[in-house]
């Protein structure tokens, strides 16, 4: 079957695709034939991030997607979306009225897959390892909720937390929670390079060449027990250098899928072509894109100049001449599609306009032009980065008010880089650990955040962020989070851009590609199978 793009529908602002596909959907690959999966994902070992797959510190999608087919969680999204369910667990619960204690309960007869059994003193220590090790990536601030972990005997774990958090069971979804052998993983130290245990639905063999994995091998683990139906033996995912090299390895056969990320180019050739055995799923996602500040840097510590910056910023004009109809204008760090959203960059700027942002640099006696270096990662987010930095440079540039430039850096050169502050402006991408507002916010706003942002806003901190925790309908904390939002359209630590469809690319004989990746952009490796291609 040839198809062209399948724009697969939206409930409630989350992905509830409709599942289409050559073949029956119980359709698997157990002639041992391996599904192999590309992606433009670099996965490297160095000096500033030797240990690129420990979920203590992994954090970013690459990596996620590698530790979601392994580590197993206690909790996982659902197939269709929605609030997350019991995976390792047979059940999971808040245990008080205050949303102050959770408890699980683990499914009877976990074991790693090199058959040890998994026992509630494992996901303790796993979960009290991340917090104590505190990687500078900042993954452990999604657990930082938690204040103590009791295990009861060998299947019950209770989490105490400081402070309520009706998104603490997303938070167990996340590769942090992840279940790891203590045997495998020292409590003081992370574990350097690409070897990977769990009790998830596949094991990992990585093919490393100088310090970078170019190949994952996942094989269906035959010790798994959880929720999830495994549709495929073993698949193969494959890293190529770039986005040209991995759309003709779909086209000769050599990959049987391509994931993230492709060229606008080859989506907008995929959508058009009817005739050909490759065939495109479009779905909703929650990708979005933005620039960070270091607010502390000369350049950009005036308020002034952030906003300035945020009154130019043409985002319609970005999308067309960049990627099309493949992204919508955003006005906010929250996605448009997500509860407890607010435009909230447009109604404090509204259209661009060059004479207010003379007014803003001005009035904080700021002289112009202000000079600026835009950094931009060149293999992260795809080929497209380059051009829509260029775009946002001339944009700038035209309002005479700035003068800019552009430098573009790899990304294992890059986030390092991000992290340590050398960068005054920097762009960045956003997959959401978890559909919700929340995760949005916090992991740029509060302490411990994932950039490393000297930004520090105590109403945000200490008030606005732990008030909208203790909603357990979404719906109810949406005052919390429009003040948390519009505060940040005051202030400008970061400024959002855009947000994002996606897509995967497959031969046509390939089976559950409406599920191979949820709306927060998880590879979900175990929905795919072989089937007859027509």
């Amino acid at each position: 079957m040839n198809r062209k793009t399948l724009v697969l529908p939206a409930v409630a602002g989350l992905l509830a695709p409709v599942l289409v596909a050559c073949g029956g959907s119980d359709s698997g690959s157990g002639d041992g034939d391996a599904i192999v999966v590309g992606t433009t994902d670099r996965f490297t070992a160095s000096k500033d991030a030797p240990a690129p797959l420990d979920p203590a510190y992994s954090y970013d999608v690459g990596t996620w997607n590698i530790l979601r087919q392994t580590v197993q969680t206690l909790m996982i999204q659902p197939r269709g979306e929605g609030e997350p369910v019991p995976e390792a667990a047979e059940r999971c619960g808040f245990t008080d009225t205050g949303n102050e204690r959770y408890a699980c309960t683990l499914r009877d007869g976990l074991k790693f897959a090199n058959g040890d059994p998994v026992t509630a003193a494992d996901v303790k220590y796993s979960i009290d390892r991340a917090l104590s090790l505190k990687a500078d990536s900042g993954v452990f601030a999604l657990l930082s909720t938690i204040d103590t972990v009791e295990t009861q005997g060998d299947r019950e774990v209770i989490f105490h937390l400081k402070t309520a958090d009706a998104t603490f069971p997303y938070k167990l979804s996340t590769p942090v929670a992840g279940i790891v052998d203590p045997d495998a993983y020292p409590k003081n130290k992370l574990r350097d390079g690409f070897e990977l245990e769990g009790s998830g639905p596949y094991t990992l063999k990585a093919v490393v060449e100088n310090d970078e994995m170019v190949r994952a091998e996942f094989t269906k683990n035959p010790e798994y027990k959880g929720t999830l139906k495994v549709n495929n033996d073993k698949v193969d995912m494959v890293s190529f250098k770039d986005t040209d090299a991995m759309g003709e390895a779909l086209e000769k056969g050599d990959i049987d899928l391509m994931t993230r990320t492709m060229s606008p180019d080859q989506i907008r050739k995929l959508s058009g072509d009817a005739d050909t055995e490759v065939d495109l799923v479009e779905m909703p996602g929650l990708e979005i894109r933005y620039l960070g500040f270091n607010t502390d840097a000369p350049s950009v510590k005036s308020k002034a100049v952030r906003q300035a910056m945020a009154q130019i910023v043409n985002r319609s004009e970005l999308i067309s001449k960049v990627y099309g109809s493949q992204a919508e204008p955003l006005y906010s760090l929250v996605p448009a599609s997500v509860t407890g959203h607010s435009n909230s960059f447009f109604n404090k700027y509204g259209d661009p306009s060059v004479t207010k942002a003379r007014s803003l640099l001005n009035q904080a006696n700021v002289t112009t032009p202000v000079k600026l270096t835009l950094h931009y990662t060149t293999d992260h987010y795809g080929p497209a980065t380059k051009k829509e930095f260029e775009v946002l440079r001339d944009q700038l540039n035209s309002s005479g008010l700035f003068e800019v430039g552009i430098k573009g850096t790899p990304w294992n050169t890059f986030r390092p880089a991000e992290k340590k502050g050398e960068y005054d402006v920097y762009g960045m991408g956003w997959f959401p650990d978890f559909p919700d507002a929340d995760n949005f916010l916090a992991p740029f706003l509060d302490k411990d955040n994932t950039l490393g942002s000297p930004y520090a806003n105590s109403r945000i901190r200490n008030t606005l962020i732990p008030e909208s925790r203790r909603e357990a309908d979404r719906l109810s904390a949406s005052a919390s989070l429009t003040d948390i939002q519009d505060i940040v359209a005051g202030d400008v630590p970061v400024l959002p851009l855009w947000q994002g469809k996606q897509y995967v690319a497959a031969r046509d004989d390939i089976t559950g590609t409406a599920y191979a990746l949820n709306s927060s952009s998880t590879l979900q490796l175990w929905e795919l199978g072989r089937g007859v291609s027509g």
